[in-house]
């Protein structure tokens, strides 16, 4: 199944916005996820594996909340925009052996940005923060922008911002190594796991897309090894040896790479593979259609009979994921295959006739939709039912087709309605992730502490209602200020 020929046209397309919009919605939902109080809400409101009142982690729970969803739905994202990312330098010229160096570039600039977040964490500093530590805080945000921060702003003078850039990092370094951290200094494997994560994959993710883009059995084909791995691992023997290891004897020499790198983290690719496949479909066609007017036209000219069928297909993509969150995470697991059979199969008369390039798109998302989702349920009783930790293939597989049910919705709303502007925000903080994902505990949680505003906070909000408000609001603090940061060009490369 040859590929190259079409994702390779061209470099002048528009920006997939609906990605965007997905990339901004699992990092916002990611925030919410890690403000909302504590003990106060129903279970349904945190990881399934760790329930209120006491929220500790029960590895033998099975089940699927939304908070399990929004980190699958980052790492879909990022397999999205890994074949729009590439290509563009491949119809540029670039090398493959160029663009591997870029690759390890990027992972290597996520890799830092985890260990230096993680040692400027407040928590981190200090289990039991002081006023200096809420300052050192603020002062980790500041290093972070200087460090990571693209000077766009700086007009004419932006070739010069590399100059903050290493100024930045050279004060990080200053700061990080006075510190103590529970007696012990600077260390490479103090590290944030989910920026980790995202290294690893934005690495072997890109690799296995730059090799396979022109076969895509080939890349399905990679995650039959995988799963080859996985379970010969659970035995003993040289691949548990091998999946397990985090250090290879060099010249005598122990060298430990597991503060960069562990085996098990490939496991993540089984989301973000089908994320290059979809990425792939939206590349393909943002070449066919460069404007957004030709799509304005299609819809005028099929008037509200198209308008309510597309309203009909965001109904059913909302339907499936929530009975999706609702029936796993209760447990009614043959009712849920029923029902979500059944929508599948009904929804599948509104994407059976499309009418044009972004109909078709619809349909060919909405098939590897429901490829994925029915293969998560199925498998879904093996290892003792969905889990987000250890993760299992049915939440690998499930957590894929609902980005792609929500990437449809963002698709008919941004693209098709042309109602860009309702999902402004979501936008503005898929374009720029890494602010939101680090202005709640070191840039609004300090300020909050330092001006007494926090204890106020908690003393109001110890009721359900109220603990979700403050999450909501908090939450929407973050998104104004990295929107705003978004429409300045202030941006956080990694």
């Amino acid at each position: 199944m040859t590929q190259e020929s079409n994702i390779t046209t061209t470099t002048n397309v528009k920006r997939a916005d609906a990605l965007d919009a997905l990339r901004g919605f699992a990092i916002l939902a990611m925030v919410l996820s890690g403000t909302i109080r504590y003990k106060i809400l129903p279970a349904w409101m945190y990881h399934a594996q760790e329930p209120p009142p006491s929220h500790a982690f029960n590895a033998q729970i099975a089940g699927l909340t939304w908070v399990d969803v929004v980190f699958p739905l980052f790492l879909f994202a990022m397999g999205a925009a890994i074949p729009l990312a590439l290509s563009r330098r491949i119809v540029q010229g670039w090398s493959i052996y160029r663009v591997i160096l870029y690759i390890l570039k990027r992972g290597l600039m996520l890799a830092a940005f985890a260990i230096i977040l993680q040692h400027l964490r407040p928590f981190t500093i200090n289990k039991n923060p002081t006023t200096d530590t809420w300052y050192l805080a603020l002062l980790g945000f500041l290093l972070l922008f200087l460090i990571f921060g693209s000077w766009s702003i700086l007009g004419k003078w932006r070739k010069y911002g590399v100059w903050l850039n290493i100024a930045g990092f050279i004060a990080a370094i200053a700061i990080i190594s006075q510190l103590q951290y529970d007696g012990k200094g600077f260390l490479l494997e103090r590290s944030d796991p989910i920026l980790i994560v995202l290294a690893n994959m934005a690495v072997f993710g890109s690799i296995a897309w730059l090799f396979t883009r022109s076969n895509l059995l080939l890349r399905l084909g990679l995650l039959g090894y995988l799963i080859a791995f996985q379970l010969a691992a659970s035995t003993e023997g040289w691949v548990k040896t091998l999946w397990t290891a985090s250090s290879v004897p060099i010249w005598g020499y122990n060298f430990n790479f597991g503060w960069i790198f562990q085996f098990y983290y490939l496991k993540y690719l089984f989301i973000v593979i089908p994320g290059t496949i979809i990425g792939e479909l939206i590349l393909n066609w943002l070449q066919k259609s460069t404007n957004s007017e030709d799509i304005s036209a299609n819809q005028q000219s099929l008037g509200s009979r198209y308008s309510q069928r597309l309203w009909l297909i965001i109904s059913s993509m909302l339907m499936i994921c929530l009975v999706l969150l609702v029936g796993l995470q209760g447990r009614w697991i043959w009712q849920t295959t029923i029902v979500s059979l059944a929508i599948c199969a009904a929804s599948w008369l509104l994407f059976a006739h499309p009418e044009n390039d972004i109909d078709n798109l619809l349909k060919q998302f909405y098939q590897w939709g429901v490829y994925w989702l029915l293969l998560g349920l199925f498998v879904e009783p093996f290892q003792g039912g969905i889990h987000k930790d250890p993760s299992t293939y049915s939440y690998y597989f499930i957590t894929s087709a609902i980005a792609i049910f929500l990437l449809i919705i963002f698709t008919i709303v941004i693209d098709i309605f042309e109602q860009k502007k309702w999902l402004q925000l979501l936008i503005d903080n898929g374009q720029n992730p890494m602010i939101p994902y680090v202005a709640f505990a070191n840039l609004l949680w300090p300020v909050l502490q330092l001006t007494g505003l926090e204890d106020w906070i908690i003393a109001n909000t110890t009721t359900p209602v109220m603990g979700v408000i403050k999450g909501i609001g908090t939450t929407l603090l973050i998104a104004l200020f990295t929107s705003f940061c978004t429409r300045l060009k202030l941006f956080w490369k990694t």
